[in-house]
C-alpha cells in the first residue's frame, strides 16, 4: 500500500517536500543557521540597509570629518533620501504582486500616523516647514518600508543590518574613541567616538551589541565573529558613560525572553503581556510618591532628569492648549522665530531642538489623537512579534528586543517620527520585517491520496509514511530553501 502511494507522488513533487521539510524539519540548531551568505541581501533588502548605513555612518561622519553643516541642510541628504525614494516607488510598482495583501495591520496603522502628520500642515503654526519636513520624513518611510516588505523570504535583513551598518560602525567607532580629545572626553563626561555627543555613542552602541548577541547563537564564525562585536559594543557602552543606554541593553533582552517565555506558557499576546508594566506603574504611582522623578533620583542622584522635567512641564502646558490635534507636525520647536518655543518657553528651554520625550512631542505636534494613533502602531506592531515567535524564536527574541530599547529609548529621547534618526530607521525595519511574518501559518496540504486510518489510532497505518509538506508558503523569512 505504502509503494502506491509514493508512485503517485511526482518527482517535482518528491524534491520540494524534501526541500521544505529540510527546513522546517530540521534541528533547532540547523533552523538557527540562516541563510548562505549570498543569499543574506537581495535588491530589495539592500535599500533599507542603505538607509541605516547613511543615517548611522556617513552623515555623522561628514559632521565630524567635514564640518558640514545639519543634516536636512546637506546636498548629499537632498540627493540621497529622494533617489533611494523613487527606485522604491519603482519597484513597488514593478514588483506589485510581492506586496501582501492585505496589509498586515500595523503597516496600516503607520500609515495612518503618517497621513495624520501630513494633514498636520492645514492647522500648523508654521505651514512651510511643516510641509518641508513631513516631505522629507514621507520620503524615509516610504525608502525603508515598501522595499523592506517586497524582500524575497531567504532575504535575512537583521544579520545584513549586523554585518554591513552597525558592525563595521562599531569597529570604526573604535579608532575615533582613541582619538578622541581629553578636553572633549572632560566637558562631555565621557566619548562621543564619531558622534556628536557621547549620548549619541551610547544609543548607538546598544545597537550592534543586541544584534552581536543574536549572532552568539549560531555556530562556527559566525558566534566568533558575534563576540568580538559584543566586546567592542560593550566597550564603547562602558566609555560613553550612558547608563541609560548601558541599562537597557542588559534590561531589554531579558525582558524580550521573559515576555517571549510568559507568550509560550499562556498563549497571550506579547503586546497584551507588555501592557501590563506601564498599567502596574501607573496604579503605583497614583497610590505612593514612588514617579519618574523618584526614579531618576535613585539612579542618577538628579530628580529632573538632567532637567528634562523642566521641559516637560513647559510642553504639557503647551499641549493644554492645544490638546486634540497639536500645533502640527514638527512645527513646535524651531520653526521659526515666532515659533511658541521661542516666544513662550522659559530661558535655555527656548533653544531645545525636542522636549526630549518621544510621546510628549507627538502630543505636542499632532495632539491626543496623534498619540494614540502612534500607542496603536506600537501595540499592534508588538503582538506581530507572537506570530513570529511561533516561526523563529530566536528572530522574534531579536526584534523584541530592539522594539522595547526602541519604544522605552523614547522616554528620554525624541525618535519617533524624527528627521533621519537611527533609531526611528530601525524601528521600522523591524515593523516591515514583522510584516513578512504576520500571515498565519496555512493549513498542510498532502501531496498524496490520504491514507485510511484504523479506529482508535489517529494520522495513518504502520508502515505507510506520512505525506510530506509541499506548500511553499510555509518557508519562514530569512531561511533559505
Amino acid at each position: 500500500m505504502s509503494q502506491g502511494i509514493h508512485s503517485r507522488m511526482s518527482e517535482a513533487n518528491r524534491a520540494r517536500s524534501y526541500d521544505t521539510r529540510q527546513n522546517w524539519g530540521a534541528s533547532p540548531r540547523t533552523v538557527l543557521s540562516g541563510p548562505a551568505p549570498k543569499t543574506i541581501i537581495d535588491k530589495f533588502a539592500i535599500f533599507p540597509i542603505l538607509a541605516c548605513v547613511f543615517s548611522t555612518i556617513v552623515s555623522p561622519l561628514e559632521y565630524t570629518i567635514l564640518a558640514l553643516p545639519e543634516t536636512a541642510t546637506r546636498l548629499d541628504t537632498r540627493i540621497f533620501w529622494p533617489v533611494i525614494a523613487a527606485i522604491s516607488v519603482v519597484l513597488a510598482v514593478q514588483y506589485r504582486s510581492r506586496l501582501r495583501r492585505p496589509l498586515p495591520p500595523h503597516i496600516i496603522c503607520l500609515l495612518i500616523y503618517v497621513a495624520l502628520a501630513g494633514t498636520s500642515i492645514l492647522w500648523s503654526f508654521n505651514p512651510g516647514v511643516s510641509f518641508l519636513r513631513f516631505t522629507q520624513q514621507a520620503m524615509v518611510v516610504t525608502s525603508i518600508v515598501l522595499p523592506a516588505m517586497l524582500a524575497g523570504p531567504t532575504a535575512d535583513m537583521m544579520r545584513g543590518l549586523f554585518l554591513l551598518c552597525f558592525a563595521p560602525a562599531a569597529i570604526l567607532n573604535i579608532f575615533f574613541v582613541i582619538n578622541n580629545s581629553p578636553f572633549i572626553v572632560a566637558a562631555l563626561n565621557g566619548y562621543p567616538g564619531f558622534f556628536m555627543g557621547k549620548n549619541y555613542l551610547g544609543e548607538f552602541s546598544a545597537i550592534p551589541f543586541l544584534l552581536a548577541v543574536h549572532e552568539t547563537l549560531y555556530p562556527g564564525l559566525r558566534r566568533a565573529f558575534g563576540i568580538v562585536v559584543v566586546i567592542i559594543a560593550a566597550l564603547l557602552l562602558f566609555l560613553s558613560n550612558s547608563k541609560t543606554a548601558f541599562g537597557l541593553a542588559l534590561i531589554c533582552p531579558l525582558l524580550a525572553g521573559l515576555t517571549l517565555f510568559v507568550r509560550k506558557v499562556t498563549r497571550s499576546s506579547p503586546a497584551i503581556i507588555l501592557l501590563s508594566i506601564p498599567l502596574c506603574y501607573l496604579v503605583l504611582s497614583s497610590i505612593s510618591n514612588f514617579g519618574i522623578e523618584r526614579i531618576s533620583y535613585m539612579l542618577y542622584g538628579d530628580s529632573s532628569l538632567t532637567g528634562r522635567t523642566v521641559i516637560w512641564d513647559f510642553a504639557n502646558y503647551e499641549i493644554s492648549r492645544r490638546p486634540l490635534l497639536g500645533w502640527g507636525y514638527q512645527s513646535f520647536w524651531l520653526a521659526g522665530p515666532g515659533a511658541p518655543s521661542i516666544v513662550d518657553a522659559p530661558g535655555w528651554v527656548k533653544t531645545m531642538p525636542d522636549a526630549h520625550n518621544g510621546y510628549v512631542d507627538t502630543k505636542l505636534e499632532l495632539g491626543y489623537v496623534g498619540l494614540v494613533f502612534l500607542l496603536v502602531f506600537i501595540i499592534v506592531t508588538l503582538h506581530g512579534v507572537g506570530r513570529m515567535a511561533a516561526r523563529n524564536t530566536a528572530r522574534a527574541w531579536l526584534v523584541l528586543s530592539l522594539a522595547l530599547y526602541i519604544i522605552v529609548y523614547n522616554f528620554l529621547e525624541s525618535l519617533w517620527m524624527r528627521g533621519y534618526e537611527f533609531l526611528w530607521l530601525l524601528f521600522l525595519i523591524l515593523a516591515a520585517e514583522i510584516a513578512r511574518y504576520w500571515q498565519p501559518l496555512p493549513r498542510a496540504r498532502a501531496t498524496c491520496e490520504p491514507s485510511i486510518a484504523k479506529p482508535g489510532r489517529p494520522g495513518p497505518p504502520r508502515g505507510v509514511r506520512r505525506p510530506r509538506l509541499t506548500d511553499p508558503s510555509l518557508i519562514r523569512p530569512g531561511v533559505q530553501r
